[in-house]
C-alpha cells in the first residue's frame, strides 16, 4: 500500500498555557481531497501551519510524502503549495510578476518563469489584468490570483486554509471547479473550511476538529449516516413561541433552536409520523407555525449535533 501523501500522527502544539491541538491524527492518500472542518478557534489553521513547516510541533510527527517536516522543512517546502484565506500577494506587483517573483523564490529555471505564469494566468482567467498591478484587482481576482502563485512549482500537495472565506458564491463556484480541476491531475489537497456545503462538495473524506481534538471522520455519506436520523424543521412566527415550542416537542425528538426555527432529529423512517406529532402538539398548544419541512440530514446537522454549535463562532480563540 502507498504511503500517504500527508500524515498527522498525535500532533500537539501549545501556546503557553493554552493547548490549540491536542493528539490531531489523520491521513491523506495521494490524489485526493481531505476537508478539515471546525469552527474559528478549533485549531484547524494551526495544525496547517504544522504540516507546513510554519510552526513546530511540540509533540506528535508530520510527514509530507514520506518526509517528516521537522527533520527535512526545506525539502517539504518544495513539494507543497499554501494558499490561505487572504491572499499573500503583494499589491504592488502586477499579476504576472507576483507569479514571476514566486518563480524565482522557488528556483524555477528562468526560461520556464514566463511560460509557467502564462500557462497560470490562462487556467486562472487572470490573462486580461496580467499587467495590471495586483492592488486594483477584485477580491476574488486577487484569490485567484494567491491560488497561482501557490502552484508555480507544481507542487504535488496543496494546502488550502479557507481558501474561499469571503468570496461571493460565484467566485466560489470558479474556485471550486479549479480545485477539482488540480484533483483530475492528481494533486492531493488539505482543504480547511467552515462552508459545510464546500466539503461536501469538494471533499473525499472529512475530518471534523473541535477544541484541538479530531471528533469524528469519514465521508460527507459516513458522517449524515452516523447520525441516524430525519430531521423536521419548524419556523415559528414569533421568538417566544419558539422557546415554548422546543419544550413542547422534546418528546418528539432532540429539539434545538436557532432564531425562530427549531429542528428535530428523529430515527430515520419516523419522519412522517414525527410531522404528524409535532401538528398536534402545537395545535394543542395553539401555536402556528410559521413553516414545516420534513429532510435528510446534512452536513451542517451532524456538525450541530457533535459540536453543539454551527461552524462560524463569533469568538475565534486565536486560531481557526
Amino acid at each position: 500500500m502507498a504511503a500517504p501523501a500527508i500524515e498527522a500522527d498525535g500532533l500537539v502544539k501549545r501556546f503557553g498555557d493554552l493547548e490549540a491541538v491536542k493528539g490531531v491524527s489523520f491521513e491523506v492518500p495521494e490524489g485526493r481531497v481531505l476537508g478539515v472542518l471546525g469552527p474559528n478557534g478549533a485549531g484547524k489553521t494551526t495544525a496547517v501551519r504544522m504540516l507546513t513547516t510554519l510552526l513546530k510541533p511540540d509533540g506528535g510527527t508530520a510527514r509530507v510524502l514520506g518526509v517528516d517536516v521537522r527533520k527535512d522543512p526545506q525539502r517539504v517546502r518544495a513539494s507543497i503549495g499554501l494558499a490561505g484565506q487572504y491572499a499573500a500577494v503583494d499589491e504592488n506587483l502586477t499579476g504576472r510578476e507576483n507569479l514571476a517573483l514566486v518563480g524565482k523564490l522557488t528556483h524555477l529555471p528562468a526560461a520556464e518563469i514566463t511560460a509557467r505564469s502564462d500557462e497560470l494566468l490562462e487556467q486562472f482567467a487572470l490573462s486580461h489584468a496580467a499587467d495590471r498591478v495586483s492592488r486594483t484587482y477584485s477580491g476574488g481576482m486577487r484569490r485567484r490570483l494567491d491560488l497561482a502563485a501557490a502552484l508555480v512549482h507544481r507542487p504535488p500537495v496543496l494546502f488550502l486554509d479557507e481558501p474561499t472565506t469571503g468570496l461571493d458564491p460565484q467566485g466560489r463556484n470558479d474556485l471550486w471547479g479549479v480545485i477539482e480541476a488540480l484533483v483530475r491531475t492528481g494533486t492531493t489537497v488539505l482543504l480547511t473550511t467552515q462552508y459545510l456545503e464546500e466539503a461536501d462538495t469538494l471533499a473525499d473524506n472529512i475530518v471534523v476538529i473541535d477544541h484541538g481534538s479530531v471528533i469524528a471522520e469519514g465521508t460527507a455519506t459516513e458522517l449524515k449516516e452516523r447520525l441516524g436520523s430525519t430531521v423536521v424543521e419548524i419556523t415559528m412566527r414569533h421568538d417566544d413561541d419558539t422557546a415554548t415550542a422546543v419544550e413542547l416537542l422534546a418528546p418528539v425528538g432532540s429539539a434545538s433552536r436557532d432564531g425562530k426555527l427549531v429542528r428535530i432529529s428523529v430515527p430515520g423512517g419516523a419522519g412522517p409520523s414525527s410531522m404528524l406529532e409535532s401538528v398536534r402538539l402545537l395545535d394543542g398548544a395553539h401555536l402556528d407555525p410559521a413553516t414545516m419541512v420534513l429532510r435528510e440530514p446534512t452536513l451542517d446537522d451532524v456538525f450541530l449535533e457533535l459540536t453543539g454549535r454551527t461552524t462560524v463562532d463569533d469568538d475565534d480563540g486565536g486560531d481557526k
